[in-house]
């Protein structure tokens, strides 16, 4: 996988006016061109060899068959016996070249998809279903790899092989091909009209899968409140509802493909018809001889395959198109957090919010206005404010989970943006209210921001955070989490991040109300075990309990997106009437900490 912020090897061609979102892709078919190139190659052989097998049947008709000669036979047979063994070692060698390297391609396809994912914005994240995405990653990349890998290369050996046949027929007596050609027209006519139905029904049934996925993996990942809520129900008929509307146009689409199929199949016997005639009046005017009809209508029936699978293919390739359309959205997402060139030789920590607003895509108002906020090294400064305050989206700006939309934030300086995007998240430890562990190992889960971390740094780190349980685990530290770390409980899960962050050693620890699913006797060693921390680091805490505030240096209040007060405590505390009444239901707590101070 790409390093975040790595430009892809395989870049995509920039986007035309009019063409087909599949183009974009040919890139990735550049370091395997010898395979393709061999397998179009052997396109025209597979026809001449399948062209040639009525003609040696016309030949054998009209020679040694007509004169009794078993020994001409004989040879004759070898021969077409050894066009079909040549025939099918092409489509041996094909299949297995191709297969070998479609299959890189796909990876190669969603390792990208992947990388592409990890630089867009949260806010692109926030607007997109995971459901959605996994679909494009899994079903639609495979989707693309089987089109190239078989669809592509039979769609352009079968037409071929139809344009040979009828030319033949029109040089060799030109009203049957002539015939012929006239009977396709209409056929071509009904199938663009039908391929059109198709694609639409075909980007339908393929975002309503992502629609089917996402649902399935909320209500997987929700069981538990589903449940307590005597919902499973509920969430039984919106999946059902969700899975019998994908059936239903699944049906549709199936529907229209077997009109098309149907269609394709019928024609090679309407088209028999039109060739026997021809052959037998062009026998009894003895303009043909017997080989020649044999020659003719074998040619016909070789006609059978190609014909009855080419609504197959063509169906095929215009859900490849699709999965092709909807993947390019993706690559084609703003990737608005682009890595600067700067980096800190030194590090400091002074962290300067300086006139910051932020506001969402589609919002009508900006979450954050005007924001001027420093903390100097060594500082710990708490943010607290009401529900909706913008609390969380102002710590996201620090790690440019998201981006300002006017004024900057400056690290020892230095605007973020111009920060080498890998150093600034490693200057900075996070930890989030919502804590977000993976299936891996408790041990895997701690050094994720820090994979060299010695068993001294991780046991620091867990002594800080009170995350001592990791070692009553069934294996300890290198026991398997379940996915989200669901088999720990809140307060165990936001320990274990905390601890993450902490074993970052980061000059900037950011922690978005991380204690607040711990009990209070839990949540006052962990504060106890911070404070020695936090002394060493620059802070920004968002709080919501006074005993949480107490960590600060100084309060920065949040009300409606702008910063209203800032102070410490005790002077907030004092003289701020809404700074009073936001802390109000641990008043007595915070005065008798105040108190003992």
């Amino acid at each position: 996988m790409l390093p975040v912020g790595a430009s892809s090897p395989y870049a995509l061609a920039p986007a035309k006016p009019g063409r087909p979102a599949i183009w974009r892709f040919l890139p990735y078919l550049r370091p395997f061109a010898w395979q393709f190139s061999v397998s179009f190659a052997m396109a025209p052989l597979a026809v001449a060899i399948s062209v040639s097998i009525p003609l040696l049947l016309g030949a054998v008709v009209d020679g040694p068959i007509a004169r009794g000669d078993l020994p001409g036979v004989l040879w004759f047979a070898l021969a077409i016996l050894g066009l079909g063994t040549l025939d099918a070692g092409i489509a041996f060698i094909r299949r297995w070249i191709m297969t070998r390297a479609t299959s890189h391609i796909e990876a190669d396809i969603r390792l990208d998809l992947f990388d592409q994912l990890q630089r867009l914005p949260m806010s692109f994240h926030k607007a997109w279903e995971s459901g959605q995405l996994l679909s494009r990653m899994m079903s639609d990349a495979g989707l693309l790899r089987r089109f190239m890998s078989f669809g592509l290369i039979m769609l352009l050996t079968n037409s071929l092989q139809i344009v040979v046949v009828i030319a033949t027929m029109v040089v060799t007596l030109w009203q049957v091909g002539l015939a012929v050609l006239a009977a396709i027209v209409p056929v071509v006519i009904a199938t663009l009209a039908l391929m059109g139905r198709f694609g639409a029904i075909s980007r339908r049934v393929q975002d309503q899968t992502g629609d089917v996925a996402s649902a399935a993996e909320e209500s997987l990942h929700g069981v538990r409140v589903l449940r307590s809520f005597g919902r499973s129900g509920y969430a039984q008929d919106r999946f059902e509802a969700g899975a019998r509307e994908l059936a239903d146009s699944g049906i549709k689409r199936m529907n229209l493909a077997s009109v098309l199929w149907t269609l394709l199949e019928v024609f090679p016997n309407v088209l028999l018809l039109i060739v026997l005639l021809g052959v037998g009046i062009g026998v009894s005017d003895g303009a043909l001889t017997l080989g020649d009809a044999v020659t003719f209508v074998t040619l016909l029936l070789s006609l059978a395959w190609p014909v009855g699978s080419l609504g197959f293919l063509l169906s095929f390739a215009r859900e490849a198109a699709t999965a092709s359309d909807r993947i390019v959205e993706v690559f084609d997402a703003d990737v608005s957090i682009a890595p600067g060139p700067t980096t800190l030789p030194e590090p400091r920590g002074r962290l300067e919010l300086r006139n910051v607003s932020y506001q969402f895509p589609d919002a009508d108002a900006p979450v954050l206005a005007d924001i001027n906020l420093v903390i100097e090294p060594g500082e710990t400064v708490a943010l607290v404010g009401g529900t909706g305050s913008g609390k969380s989206t102002l710590v996201s700006l620090i790690p440019r989970l998201l981006d300002v939309t006017s004024g900057s934030v400056l690290l020892d300086g230095v605007d973020i943006r111009d920060l080498d995007l890998e150093q600034l998240r490693s200057l900075i430890g996070t930890a989030f209210e919502d804590p977000i562990l993976f299936s891996m190992s408790a041990r895997e889960n701690l050094t994720l921001g820090r994979p060299d971390a010695s068993d001294a740094d991780i046991a620091e780190a867990i002594r800080v955070a009170r995350a001592d349980f990791v070692h009553d685990l069934p294996w300890g530290l290198d026991t398997r989490l379940g996915e989200q770390g669901m088999s720990l409980s809140g307060g165990q899960r936001q320990r274990l991040a905390l601890a993450r962050a902490i074993l970052v050693a980061p000059r900037l620890l950011v922690l978005d109300d991380t204690l607040s699913a711990l009990d209070i006797h839990t949540e006052a060693e962990v504060e106890e075990a911070l404070r020695s921390t936090l002394g060493g680091v620059t802070g920004l805490v968002v709080a919501h309990r006074a005993s949480t505030v107490l960590l600060a240096d100084r309060v920065a209040m949040l009300v409606e997106g702008r910063i209203a007060h800032v102070g410490r405590h005790q002077d907030l505390l004092a003289t701020v009437p809404e700074y009073r009444e936001l802390l109000s239901a641990d008043y007595s707590i915070a005065m008798g900490e105040e108190d003992a101070s």
